[in-house]
Formats: structure tokens, sequence, C-alpha cells
């Protein structure tokens, strides 16, 4: 058997380094593919790290803290048959190979900016080929970078886009029609702007919705949907968490509000509730997120339906959703048309693609048939 690599995952195109911050398996440990087997903090986000292989555990190269770059040598996995003194001479040139690459200067993709009928829109874009094209829609007070475990696991032999929608991001923060109709009209623009005819949609929370709601009204420029925690299938929403979002404006208070995104709070990061936080402070910020709360969310009820759309949808069609879910109730998966393929997550919140990214980056590779 050769000699297995374990290394530091790229989470997202920003990322450059992580913190190792737990192993959950020991040397001499058989382990699976796909077994969670550390915990690893970004400046994003900390979440668990599946292994890409299977095998015995032979060295754990890293102390639980260290800080180490992309690529870094974790862990090592090998027979038995194999040698220590081989383990040793695999790990110095593995080292020695890591040392020579990290001055190589690397070009990371930089998001684009757009002019649409809808105003101006910022994306990014990774992948090209002749599949069909992704487009990924954020929800409710994110941006493109929710996607950020998802995005390039998604873009061999297609493009993906990932859009800021109107009000967020770096998008235009004025919001002429923030319901679910009005920000579909708002992605159909950019579909227009940057020339995709058809799209595959994935889209979480309000962006479900918003994917659902444009196979309903546009099913010519639909290939597929897979709605992650899409809102528009339950009636009620957890108004305490749009109404802290919204209001706290001190990381302390806000950061509980962050967390019950999340059946695991400890995956809330401080840069991760600095990073809301400076995007509420942008001109037009919050005034656009007002907007678009009191257009879809008002009393605890969701002012969408989408369910009847599902119905009538001529796509491939699955959701996603996480059975600890504390901002949309699970059960709203419950009782769709058989046409609808239902995934649910054990021990996820409303952030599966994020808190389970590999087994949702599956499910969406899965349904891109073309």
């Amino acid at each position: 058997m050769s000699i297995e690599p374990i290394v530091m995952p790229k989470w997202g195109l920003a990322m450059q380094e992580g913190t190792l911050s737990k192993w959950n398996i020991a040397e001499g440990d058989k382990i699976a593919r796909g077994q969670e087997i550390a915990d690893i903090e970004t400046t994003k986000i900390a979440n668990s790290f599946e292994s890409p292989v299977e095998g015995l555990v032979r060295r754990r190269v890293i102390a639980e803290g260290d800080v180490v770059p992309v690529g870094a040598l974790l862990a090592v996995v090998a027979d038995k048959s194999v040698g220590d003194a081989e383990i040793d001479a695999f790990v110095t040139q593995f080292q020695e190979r890591m040392a020579s690459a990290a001055s190589e200067t690397v070009v990371v993709p930089q998001p684009e900016v757009v002019e649409t009928a809808a105003g101006r829109i910022r994306y990014l874009k990774l992948g090209e080929g002749d599949g069909t094209p992704v487009v990924l829609i954020h929800g409710f007070g994110s941006d493109h970078a929710a996607w950020l475990f998802n995005h390039e696991a998604l873009a061999e032999g297609r493009a993906v886009y990932a859009l800021d929608l109107p009000g967020h991001g770096g998008s235009e923060k004025a919001v002429k029609d923030g319901s679910v109709a009005g920000l579909a009209t708002a992605v159909v623009a950019f579909l227009d702007a940057v020339d995709v005819q058809k799209a595959h949609l994935a889209g979480h929370s309000l962006g479900g919705a918003i994917a659902a709601h444009i196979a309903h009204a546009n099913p010519d420029r639909v290939a597929s949907l897979s709605l992650v925690a899409p809102a528009g299938l339950a009636g009620t929403i957890n108004q305490g968490f749009i109404d802290g979002f919204l209001g706290e404006s001190r990381a302390r208070k806000l950061r509980p509000v962050i967390e019950l995104l999340v059946a695991d709070p400890s995956m809330v990061t401080a840069d991760m509730v600095e990073d809301v936080l400076k995007f509420k402070r942008l001109d037009g910020a919050s005034e656009a997120l007002t907007a678009i709360a009191a257009a879809n969310f008002s009393g605890g009820k969701q002012n969408a339906s989408l369910r009847d759309a599902l119905a009538g949808a001529t796509v491939p069609v699955q959701v996603i959703v996480g059975e600890s879910d504390q901002i949309l109730p699970a059960s709203g998966a419950d009782g769709l048309p058989a046409t609808v393929t239902v995934h649910r997550l054990a021990a996820v919140g409303h952030l599966p693609h994020m808190e389970k990214s590999a087994e949702v980056n599956r499910l969406v590779a899965a349904i891109l048939r073309d």
C-alpha cells in the first residue's frame, strides 16, 4: 500500500491557513473516508474535517493548537507493512516540497461586478467547461462567500456562479422589491447579464425560495433545483433570529443570535460575527436588510409559500434540511410532492452546506446531470 497524506484543507478561496483545534483520531486508529478526524478553525468558521482517505493512521504530524498553511501535512496513513523509516522519509520530503512551494505566487480569483436591469450585482465565477452552469443563491443577511465550502467543489467541467443578492455584499444596496418574487427577478436579470440561458440553481434559506420561484416563473431557465434549508415551505420562522440579526450592533449580543444558525455553537468564530457587523455597517446595508425582512417575514410568519410551485416543477428537485434547524423548522419538508427528493441531515442546523459540506456537495453534484 502507498503512503497517503492528509493535509490542511482549503475551505474557500481566501483561506490561507487553519488551526487544528482538536484531533478526533489517534495514531494506530483505522479510519474511513468521510470520517470526521479533526476540528479545524479558520478566520471564517470552525468545522469538522472529514478524512479524504481510508486506512491506518501511522503518524499525526502536527499537534492540537498548531496553525499551519493550507496544504501542510497533518497526518500520514499507511499499511502496517510500511516501515517507520519510510514514514519518516515521506514526512521529510513532503515538508521540503511544501517549503519550496511556499515562495510561489498563487493567483486567487476575485469577485466581479456586472450591471443588470436590477442594478449592480457582485459575483464570483469559478470553473469552466461544457456542463450547464450552476448558480448559487445565498440566504438573508449573507453573501456569495456563504458557499465557500461548496463553490470550488462543484466547479468541475462547468462554470459555477455565486452572487450577492441585491441589498447584500457588494451588490446594489437600493432594493426596489425585496420580496421573493422581486429578488427572483433580480437573479434572472443577473443570468441575462452574464449570458446564462439555463442553469442548475442551488439556493439556501431565502435563496431557496428565490430559486423555487424562478423555476416556477421561468421554467425554461432552470435545469434542476437544490434547495438547502429553504424558506417558503413552512409557515413559521424564528422571528427572534430576524429581529436580533437586524437589531444587535455589538459582538457580545450578536454572537448568540448567529449561534442559532448551527447545531454546534462552537462552529461560530469571533471573525464570523465581526464579518456580519462589518457588512451591517456598510452604507445602505441595514436599510436594505430591514426592507427585505419586512417583505418576507413578519410576526414569525413567512410571507411566501412555494409548496405549490414545487408541485408543478418539471425539473429534478431536491430539498436538504437539517433536523436541528432553529430558524426554519425541518418539518417544512414534510408532505412535499413525491417528485421532490428530501434529504434530512441529523445533528445539523440551518447551514447544512457549511455544517455538512461534503455531504451537501455530493447531493448537489449528483443532480447535475448535464
